[in-house]
């Protein structure tokens, strides 16, 4: 069997990067930066207040009470049109720019009111409280977001304060089927003898959907040669990623590794890793294909291994795995000691703020149940085989955003 990691590394190896293209903002949320976004100016680029109060000079508040003579309004999106004197001061909003010699803001909390043209300081403050400085946030020059980013929410509110329209890599449009005379629409009421719903689809379509990653849905293919043929050589002409289900085990009827020798260059490898051993990867007349296991937890596992690190490495990511941190078992679980096990757990908070795993329900391939309950994977390494309760284990979080490059 093929370490779980070189096959990682072979699939990673084995794609290609997609062009760039520059875009709106309102268009990057989960696209990947291809340049560094490098700010031009200071944010902000004046100083301003950081409360609704007024603008003082803090040496004539060192000794409080006091009583100031107010010399104008300054509210947001205004400029202020006079320099406050010693011994005056400016009533200021929350983000207008501060007047000419005027090195703090008190807080409208630490006042009382006077007159419409004086205030009463009652609590002093320190030089440069309350002000926001020029640059504070981002200086000119400052690398705001790195190429390789993954743009979130977060992100685009740091490229909109500096007025970046980001240049982003293209996304992959994936052509996604599912194959197996046995497989059927989930919509079917009844189930003929012999056939399952394909729940497969569903998964896929949900976690490229998750990614914002475009796809064709090609449907179910039957295992018909004409028909398998026909349907792997359409994908590559609609897609720029083909990613099937079913047919890449050692079964007497799986056609695909016939038809996919003929019309490309594919391997099949047994993956030490469970679920999710029977794996293809090659490509059909150049397009990347990524051939998943049928049972429905190893293509989500699959996925999640190869599938989901190849396409963000194909989108220019340089993070393209999963968080994994350290957990302990809450129970005792015994697996293969020779492959890579990935445990469906659900985690609790311990006393000392670590995560607690246990089984989130069976872990055949076929269980969707445990799969759809669990908040990560208890990561079962080749050579270990079992776990105690109270071992320490490392949790892969599939509901978390990718953190780790192939090495780390």
């Amino acid at each position: 069997m093929k370490p779980l990691r070189e096959a990682q590394g072979e699939v990673i190896a084995g794609i290609h990067r997609m062009g760039t293209e520059r875009i709106g903002i309102e268009e990057a949320l989960g696209r990947v930066l291809a340049e560094s976004a490098v700010s031009s100016e200071p944010i902000p680029p004046f100083p301003n207040s950081a409360m609704d109060g007024f603008a003082v000079r803090a040496s004539d508040v060192a000794s409080t009470p006091v009583v100031l003579p107010i010399n104008e309004d300054v509210p947001a999106g205004t400029v202020p049109s006079m320099t406050v004197e010693p011994g005056t001061a400016t009533r200021i909003m929350t983000g207008a720019p501060m007047p000419d010699g005027a090195d703090s803001v008190v807080p409208v909390e630490d006042t009382e009111s006077g007159t419409s043209d004086s205030v009463t300081i009652v609590t002093g403050v320190s030089q440069g409280s309350h002000v926001r400085p020029a640059g504070g946030d981002i200086a000119t020059g400052d690398v705001v977001v790195e190429a390789g980013i993954r743009l979130s929410a977060r992100d685009l509110g740091s490229l909109a304060s500096i007025g970046v329209s980001p240049v982003v890599h293209l996304q992959p449009v994936v052509a996604l089927m599912s194959t197996g005379d046995e497989v059927v629409e989930y919509t079917t009421e009844n189930l003929g003898p012999g056939t399952i719903r394909d729940t497969n689809r569903a998964v896929l379509r949900g976690v490229l959907d998750d990614l914002r990653i475009p796809y064709v849905d090609l449907g179910i293919v039957s295992d018909n040669v004409d028909e398998l043929r026909e349907a792997y050589l359409h994908a590559a002409d609609v897609g720029d990623a083909i990613i099937s289900t079913g047919g890449v085990s050692m079964g007497d009827f799986d056609f695909v590794k016939q038809i996919l020798r003929e019309s490309g260059s594919v391997d099949f490898w047994k993956v030490a890793m469970q679920p999710g051993k029977p794996f293809a990867f090659g490509n059909v007349d150049g397009v990347p294909l990524f051939g998943l296991p049928g049972n429905p937890v190893s293509t989500f596992v699959s996925f999640e291994q190869f599938v989901r690190p190849a396409l963000l490495a194909m989108m220019g990511a340089t993070k393209l795995f999963r968080p994994q941190i350290q957990g302990v078992m809450g129970e005792d679980v015994t697996t293969s000691d020779q492959k890579d096990v990935f445990v469906r757990v659900m985690l609790a908070p311990d006393s000392d703020g670590s995560f607690v795993a246990v089984k989130a329900g069976g872990q055949g391939s076929n269980v969707l149940s445990a799969l759809a309950n669990a908040d990560a994977f208890a990561v079962v390494p080749v050579g270990v085989g079992s776990l105690s309760a109270g071992d320490p284990v490392k949790l892969e979080m599939f509901t978390w955003n990718e953190n780790r490059g192939l090495d780390e």
